[in-house]
């Protein structure tokens, strides 16, 4: 517990984080063993956050990099190379009980003593929650005395297309966001007042899950604080809208099945509860047949994995777009036959996509049905491929002309079995139809094998054993995605 007369330092991120829950906040500050690990997915945000970073200080030349050392020490060096009028980079500033570390701090030109604010965040567009973060470091900035002329936000540009060697200026898009900053930098001090109020309570304050535990970010308690729900709540409803649910919770109905029979709900949702009530699968046995009837063999089962860095990594590619790095390939001939199986895997830090296309090229004939799940990613995928190697444009193009996407019989509730919980991703199709899953699987998610591949295949010099397990799990993962189709389609076959 924390004494009373006890004031922590307030920094940006506990700013941000006592805006968005009192809750957080105060396990965050006095009880942090509470807080789970970042997940990989997070930590991958962040590293490229500081790749990110590194490349907008290129933006500012003859700028000081201020390295963090100490609190003490950086806050003392920052004061130190302010005389300079140079463009620091992660200035530490302490106002009272208020501290940042300013991206970049820029002389004002033509303002003598005036500094501008530079945010840097590796998405594409401005956010709210980044107009709330500059506002407080302007705040703060302020408090301590400094003169703040403008505010900037740079982001990425994603119309970007690297030729060569990245260029800072065309990658990043610098916003002038001074006019949103200046309408919130009057709400501060009482958000600050609030926050170190919230801090000071002897115990955790009781606050009730809503809208705020995934705005503006995903809260890492959320596990914890919605653990009360029953099984089958309100919130894995289909396709029911954040406050309807919610709205459903203040009215003190947490269980699907205690929605009232006049409560307005769509078809789906309606199959959906049914389900739930007589614990039973709901069949349209006519909806399947004419899905299955739209494939025609040889059968190609097809999935693909991909990474997307917000930094390009080779030329003609923009920020964000997807580098295909494997695919896994069951091919049923005929009906009854035995499924082939061929996959592809990159290596080394090259290009992968041409590597990628010739393997796939290698293994899908000109006749049949291509099957995908959710095949809208892999189309985009092949389109975006057609438009970088053009020499195969054509057979690209044929390829996707012939997809056939096996979500389109679940979303549209053909079949629908009370595990799956609202949802028709594939990790919930496969144990809900074939009674298999994914358990026992060091890799078990596609965002997963795209970190994994990234970081320790093509980012890093791992050990070559180390690679080759790596390599193995990730091989495993994705033949099971595929013959996971082949499994659905096999048991469709069986109810219809």
């Amino acid at each position: 517990m924390i004494k009373k007369d006890y004031m922590p330092t307030l920094t940006k991120s506990k700013y941000l984080t006592g805006l968005q829950c009192d809750k957080l906040l105060w396990v965050t500050l006095n009880d942090p063993g509470r807080i789970p690990p970042v997940d990989p997915g997070t930590q991958y945000v962040f590293n490229q956050g500081h790749e990110v970073g590194d490349l907008a200080k290129k933006l500012y030349p003859g700028g000081i990099d201020i390295p963090y050392n100490n609190f003490k020490d950086n806050i003392a060096r920052t004061q130190e190379l302010m005389g300079q009028r140079k463009p620091l980079f992660e200035a530490s500033i302490l106002a009272g009980n208020l501290y940042v570390r300013v991206d970049i701090l820029n002389p004002a030109d033509g303002d003598a003593g005036a500094w501008d604010i530079i945010e840097v965040k590796s998405s594409s567009r401005v956010k709210d929650v980044n107009v709330l973060d500059v506002a407080f470091q302007r705040y703060c900035c302020e408090q301590m005395g400094l003169t703040i002329r403008r505010c900037y936000l740079g982001h990425i540009n994603t119309a970007y297309v690297r030729d060569g060697e990245v260029d800072p200026q065309a990658l990043f898009t610098v916003e002038d966001i001074s006019a949103r900053v200046d309408a919130a930098i009057g709400e501060v001090p009482a958000a600050v007042e609030a926050i170190f109020r919230a801090s000071k309570l002897k115990e955790c304050p009781d606050v009730d899950i809503g809208l705020h535990c995934t705005d503006p970010y995903d809260c890492s308690l959320k596990d914890l604080c919605w653990t009360f729900l029953p099984d089958h709540s309100v919130f894995s409803l289909y396709w029911l809208g954040k406050e309807k649910k919610f709205d459903l919770l203040e009215r003190g109905i947490a269980s699907i099945c205690k929605i009232p029979e006049d409560y307005e709900l769509s078809e789906k949702q309606r199959i959906q509860k049914a389900c739930i009530e007589k614990d039973d699968v709901y069949l349209d046995k006519a909806g399947i047949r004419d899905f299955l009837a739209t494939l025609k063999y040889p059968l190609y089962y097809l999935d693909f994995e991909t990474f997307n860095p917000a930094v390009p990594l080779f030329d003609g590619m923009r920020p964000y777009q997807k580098i295909a790095f494997q695919f896994s390939l069951h091919v049923v001939k005929r009906e009854g036959a035995a499924a082939e199986h061929h996959s592809f895997l990159a290596d080394g830090q090259g290009d992968p996509r041409p590597g990628f296309l010739s393997a796939l090229k290698a293994a899908i004939g000109t006749e049949g049905s291509v099957v995908a799940y959710n095949a809208g990613f892999e189309k985009g995928v092949l389109d975006e491929l057609a438009v970088a190697f053009p020499q195969n444009a054509a057979w690209i193009d044929d390829v996707v002309r012939r997809v056939e996407d096996l979500l389109v019989p679940f979303k549209a509730f053909h079949y629908y079995h009370p595990g799956q919980n609202g949802s028709a991703s594939l990790k919930r199709i496969l144990p809900a139809v074939t009674g298999e899953g994914y358990e026992g699987m060091n890799i078990s998610d596609g965002g997963a094998a795209s970190l994994i591949y990234e970081e320790n295949i093509f980012g890093s010099e791992a050990p070559d054993e180390e690679k080759a397990k790596i390599r193995k799990d990730l091989e495993d993962y994705c033949c099971l995605d595929t013959q996971a189709m082949v499994d659905i389609v096999g048991k469709l076959r069986e109810l219809s």
